[in-house]
């Protein structure tokens, strides 16, 4: 018996852990990106964005530093912990995952397509 190929039956990131994973992911490359340039790279208001780099933190993932060298001294530099690496991995091996799932789907659909029109076609 085959499984239903079909991506919503496969498990996906809740919105939040979709945004987690981002964040997550922007600060490794970038930790000393402002949160007013996260907000406006994920497209969320700078207020959500301290929430979600606030929680990140309660979590333990990530690390709150001042900015020693800037200027502005309220700046911080955003530090991802060991844990905070590891939950990063997991999430986007979730991402992939369903990524994965929905690329494997539609190469079905397309075969299936590609059949039905050669069929038609005689």
């Amino acid at each position: 018996m085959q499984t239903d190929p079909h991506p919503s039956t496969q498990p996906v990131l809740s919105a939040r852990e979709a945004l987690d994973c981002e964040i997550l992911y922007l600060l490794e490359h970038e930790p000393g990106i402002t949160q007013r340039e996260i907000a406006q790279r994920m497209g969320v208001s700078l207020g959500r964005a301290n929430y979600c780099l606030r929680a990140l933190a309660g979590k333990g993932w990530l690390k709150l530093d001042r900015f020693r060298q800037s200027e502005n001294k309220a700046r911080y530099v955003y530090v991802l912990t060991p844990g905070g690496l590891a939950e990063r991995a997991r999430l986007a091996g979730g991402f992939l995952a369903r990524k994965r799932a929905e690329y494997d789907y539609l190469q079905a659909q397309i075969a299936r397509l590609e059949r039905q029109v050669a069929g038609d076609a005689i």
